[in-house]
């Protein structure tokens, strides 16, 4: 019986066109990150230094790695030869990049037929290891990276005083489908 964790087959799978999923989960990606800039924009900046360096870090290196990804979709020159910079900018450029992206990321999927979406993409990570990944690999890495990137930044608004916004997925289709709130 082969494993299910067996990915070196060979074989790509035909990938649908984008699934209301996938669209909803970039839609709920859009509203997470904007909970959490909102959040961070609340915060005392002048009592919580640390935190707020290391929250802008993230969103910076957020926005880096989907401004990478945005420019190997489009086969264009990737913007960036770090997932980081030295100079970390101001949270209202990584809003306004972070908001972009995420208008981007909605349309270019929306955009993708069944063949598009899983089309393999081979290129080298910044670290020069190379790699593949479908159009649909992609915008799902992406996905799951802001995910991974907004726990750490919601620690960071603990330790500045609870600022956290509850930013899970059920909240978000709730608040976006409020039908789904019927008699269970």
């Amino acid at each position: 019986m082969p494993s299910v964790f067996n990915m070196s087959s060979g074989a790509t799978p035909q990938s649908p066109a984008p699934t209301m999923l996938l669209i909803n989960a970039l839609r709920y990606k859009a509203w997470a990150d904007a909970r959490s800039l909102d959040a961070t924009a609340r915060l005392d900046t002048s009592r919580f230094l640390q935190q707020d360096a290391f929250i802008r870090q993230q969103f910076n290196h957020m926005v880096r790695v989907e401004e990478v990804f945005r420019a190997r979709l489009l086969a264009q020159p990737e913007p960036h030869a770090s997932t980081n910079s030295d100079a970390v900018p101001p949270l209202h450029e990584l809003r306004d990049r972070l908001i972009a992206s995420n208008h981007w990321l909605q349309a270019y999927a929306a955009s993708l037929s069944p063949e598009n979406l899983g089309e393999m993409l081979r290129f080298r990570f910044l670290d020069g290891q190379a790699g593949s990944l479908s159009r649909e690999e992609i915008l799902f890495h992406l996905i799951n990276h802001g995910t991974y990137h907004r726990g750490a930044i919601g620690h960071a608004l603990d330790q500045a005083g609870g600022l956290r916004p509850a930013d899970t997925y059920t909240v978000f289709i709730h608040g976006a489908e409020a039908e789904r709130r019927g008699e269970a």
